[in-house]
């Protein structure tokens, strides 16, 4: 893909800078790990510090001193989780701000204000995401206001500008709710298409089925993005079914609460086995904390609160996290990504 702000290598993890930061980690140290567009947050920088002063500031970019390509979320499943805190009407979502409890009231067309004052590259579309598990009629009422929201955002954002706008294709887990879903989406057309309402508590089986039949319904010539997905093996299992971008905290909050991601599968740090282990996280990983630190050493860090075991865990797992998509990529390159997959699951069996 090709933005504003740099060029994207399919398939990619996005980090996920909630408030205009990669948590535990400088921009610097992010491009040196290979990120290459990061994910930030509608709902959160319009109710602090605010959409128009990041704008006023010269837009998020600058604002965070990040060069590279910027997706923004709509807001949508930020607002939906406050629960009783909002209200749904066809115009949009009255909700009250975790933050002090001002009452704020988010349109399709409010969303992409924001979004375009923060100067994201891709914009996502405002919609619903769908509680699991959750009835048919209310996934198909939801699914099909969803699509009247996103038709409403394509007419705020309209195609041929530098700025992309995704769709986001709803549904639940009904396979012909999600076919019109998607086929309501490709009618009004946007530069990419995403599956939203995926990671919401249903099993992993439930989430491969979901993607096997509706990632094939999207136009092939678009970027396909599932939304805050997720472990490494959801990722390898998104991209055999045809996904192309990811984003989930998982990395980096899994890092601030001491479990690392290796090639052999996850590993808790705090585990008083590692009190006195000399070896690196991965002795396969070639990442600044694996040449440079213990197990030891990240345990003690780590039980003594410091705030140097948030820095490194979290730059170890983000560098797991992007040298993968880069195997993956060019294990696809290569023609070999099926042995690829094979040797992923074999090694976390072989530990």
């Amino acid at each position: 893909m090709q933005t504003a702000h740099g060029r994207i290598e399919t398939p990619v993890f996005m980090p996920v800078g909630t408030q205009g930061t990669v948590k535990g980690v400088l921009p610097e140290a992010l491009h040196a790990l290979g990120a290459q567009i990061i994910l930030a947050n509608t709902y959160h920088l319009y109710l602090r510090p605010g959409h128009e002063l990041v704008h006023q500031l010269g837009g998020l970019h600058r604002f965070m001193n990040w060069s590279g390509p910027i997706l923004t979320d709509s807001g949508g499943f930020q607002v939906f989780s406050l629960g009783d805190l909002c209200k749904i009407s066809e115009e949009g979502v009255s909700f009250q701000s975790h933050l002090d409890g001002s009452r704020h009231h988010l349109t399709p067309e409010l969303s992409i204000e924001i979004q375009q004052a923060l100067d994201a590259d891709i914009i996502m579309v405002f919609d619903e995401c769908i509680p699991y598990p959750a009835e048919r009629a209310y996934v198909a009422t939801s699914t099909d206001r969803s699509a009247r929201w996103a038709r409403r955002c394509r007419e705020a954002l309209p195609a041929g500008g530098e700025k992309a706008l995704f769709g986001i294709v709803q549904g639940g887990m009904f396979e012909d709710l999600r076919l019109r879903s998607a086929q309501q989406l490709i009618d009004i057309g946007f530069e990419g298409y995403a599956l939203g309402g995926l990671s919401v508590g249903e099993e992993a089986e439930t989430m491969y089925q979901v993607m096997a039949y509706a990632l094939p319904l999207l136009p092939a010539d678009a970027p396909r993005y599932v939304m805050g997905v997720g472990t490494p093996e959801n990722l390898i299992e998104g991209i055999a079914r045809g996904c192309d971008m990811f984003d989930c905290v998982m990395p980096t909050r899994n890092a601030r609460n001491g479990v690392l991601f290796t090639r052999q599968g996850k590993l808790s740090i705090k585990q008083a086995r590692y009190r006195s282990d000399e070896q690196p996280l991965d002795p396969q990983c070639d990442c600044y904390v694996c040449q440079n630190y213990s197990r030891a050493y990240l345990r003690h860090l780590f039980q003594s609160g410091e705030i140097l075991a948030s820095v490194l865990n979290t730059q170890h797992n983000l560098h797991y996290y992007q040298q993968l998509m880069g195997e993956v990529r060019a294990a696809i390159t290569q023609g070999r990504f099926d042995d690829f997959r094979r040797d992923f699951y074999r090694l976390r069996q072989a530990s």
